[in-house]
């Protein structure tokens, strides 16, 4: 599958020298980020602006934090997590988030926020990571 570098590498080079300060962000927060155009089978981000959804799992300080990149589509395997995204007060719906794309990410990759994962929800999610760990 051809990779499209030569665009999405103009897009990063402006987000990563924007003077704008980080947004600010929570554990639990589930926000449209800057994946950009990955190696291999590294998640993508998707658009023109080549973003995908993030759950933040664990807040380091106000400039990074491990997100991990959701997906619609539904696996049941140990490396997926599929759980209700809490969209706004009334609405959710279905994600599922891919552990084993788990990575750091700067806040300037952030765009914009979209839900929350309940707390019983990124309980269980830090869980199923915990698993995974030899």
């Amino acid at each position: 599958m051809h990779k499209n570098y030569g665009t999405w590498t103009p897009i990063k080079c402006s987000i990563n020298n924007a003077e704008e300060p980080r947004l600010f962000f929570h554990e639990r927060e589930i926000w449209y980020c800057h994946f950009g155009e990955n190696v291999g089978f590294e998640q993508d981000g998707r658009g023109d602006q080549f973003l995908r959804p993030v759950v933040i799992v664990r807040k380091f300080n106000n400039e990074i934090f491990w997100g991990v990149p959701l997906t619609r589509t539904k696996k049941r395997l140990p490396f997926y997590f599929s759980f209700r995204m809490q969209a706004d007060p009334v609405s959710e719906e279905d994600s599922t988030a891919v552990l084993s794309q788990l990575r750091l990410v700067d806040a300037k990759r952030l765009r914009r926020h979209i839900g929350y994962i309940s707390e019983g929800d990124v309980t269980l999610l830090k869980q199923k990571l915990k698993a995974l760990l030899p």
